[in-house]
């Protein structure tokens, strides 16, 4: 019997606001590129893929200021040749350092159908959480986009002591919802972080693909919008 739900946060209950695809779109016009943010997303998605793949390995923050520079030298490459462009590296630290400026600003927006699900979800009396890899001040986020009433309790890298894919991160979050493996789900976007890493201790794991990214995955239940989870309860 499922007695708690457990959520990632990045594109899983909320996005930046504006959409990256929009920003990207944005800052790439300042520098004569011009592109739709409909038409970048593809592009966007590879490159996210590829530095998802490289934080595996060993988390950004936690690299040289040389091997920093590789891998976003090359995460702006791919979204760039994606989109038919080849810009020279140059260009690329240019697009990025106006990247990181703009970012400082953004705030999150819970997608559309997390508030109509979170709350059906808690007056089934479900636990609720949240697992996250954000370094961020989550109670104070959660309590800006309204959806500190209907969670339970969050886990950061900081109180686990690891990242998802860590099971310690995992763990901790169980040892939270007060129940075992196999009462939870957890729901992310990302394959070898929350799939892997959620099935790794016993829990059920769901991939939300809102993007269509993952066509690939097959292994387990696969949805497009948070409403879907009520048909794995």
């Amino acid at each position: 019997m499922i007695k708690a739900i457990l959520f990632d946060w990045m594109n899983t209950l909320a996005r930046y606001e504006p959409p990256r695809e929009v920003l990207h779109s944005r800052i790439f016009g300042e520098f004569g590129i011009a592109v739709t943010p409909q038409a970048l997303l593809p592009a966007l998605l590879v490159a996210d893929k590829y530095m998802y793949d490289e934080y595996l390995v060993t988390p950004i923050d936690k690299r040289s200021p040389e091997d920093k520079k590789r891998v976003y030298l090359h995460y702006y490459d791919l979204m760039l040749s994606g989109i038919g462009f080849k810009a020279d590296q140059e260009l690329i630290l240019k697009i990025w350092a106006r990247e990181r400026q703009a970012a400082e600003g953004l705030a999150f927006a819970l997608y559309d159908d997390v508030l109509p699900s979170v709350k059906t979800l808690d007056q089934r009396g479900l636990v609720l959480g949240m697992i996250t890899n954000m370094p961020r001040d989550m109670a104070a986020i959660c309590n800006a986009v309204g959806l500190s009433p209907y969670l339970d309790f969050f886990v950061t890298p900081q109180e686990a002591g690891a990242d998802k894919p860590n099971p310690a991160i995992f763990l901790l979050a169980l040892e939270r919802a007060g129940v075992q493996a196999a009462e939870a789900i957890y729901v992310g976007d990302q394959y070898k972080f929350d799939v892997l890493g959620a099935r790794g201790v016993g829990m059920t794991p769901i991939l939300i693909d809102r993007y269509e990214a993952s066509p690939e995955v097959t292994d387990c239940p696969r949805i497009h919008s948070l409403s879907e989870v009520m048909t794995y309860l």
